[in-house]
């Protein structure tokens, strides 16, 4: 009976504790260069932060797709959360040299709105992050050999986002030109 009570004890108590730790006060997240999409946090003890006058370069390479035709895909959604990061450090969004290379299942996130429609029946649910993306000053591409693999065209593709050569070789020159390589 007394272990039974304290398992109950314990259960209330530790339910009280997540619901206040879900209870974030206003303001807590922020995001200031991608509005509305990838929040972020900056504590501030927080080390390692970003100097705002140095230039930093990435490339993501995003592969997985969102599991579902309705989804933004969370790929994206990392890469606005990087760029809110580097903001709310100070890093002015004229200093990240950021780079999106889309591929594999992630493809059909690069169609325009009428193709995604076209194939799936409805709005393209990532048109939002990619205009929101582009307006910060990131690249977004998508592997040409990946379009041709799934049957679309370049005319197909968002007028946002460029067709690259290949995957492939989009990652090999840009790490070859100092691009951290970041993996979706």
């Amino acid at each position: 009976m007394k272990t039974r009570f304290l398992l109950l004890a314990f259960a209330a108590l530790a339910g009280r504790s997540s619901t206040a730790a879900a209870q974030q006060p206003a303001g807590f997240w922020t995001t200031p260069a991608i509005k509305d999409i990838g929040p972020v946090h900056v504590w501030p003890q927080a080390v390692l932060r970003p100097d705002a006058k140095t230039t930093y370069k990435a490339v993501f390479d995003l592969t997985k797709g969102a599991g579902t035709d309705e989804k933004m895909n969370a790929g994206l959604d990392h890469v606005a959360r990087t760029v809110n990061v580097f903001a709310a450090a100070g890093v002015p969004t004229s200093h990240l040299r950021f780079a999106v290379i889309i591929h594999g299942p992630a493809t059909p996130l690069a169609l325009s709105d009428s193709a995604y429609q076209a194939k799936f029946g409805r709005p393209n649910p990532n048109d939002a992050v990619i205009d929101a993306l582009t307006k910060a000053g990131v690249k977004i591409m998508v592997c040409g050999n990946a379009l041709g693999d799934m049957q679309f065209t370049p005319e197909q593709v968002n007028p946002k986002i460029k067709v690259a050569l290949s995957a492939l070789s989009t990652l090999i020159i840009l790490q070859d030109q100092g691009y951290a390589l970041l993996t979706m």
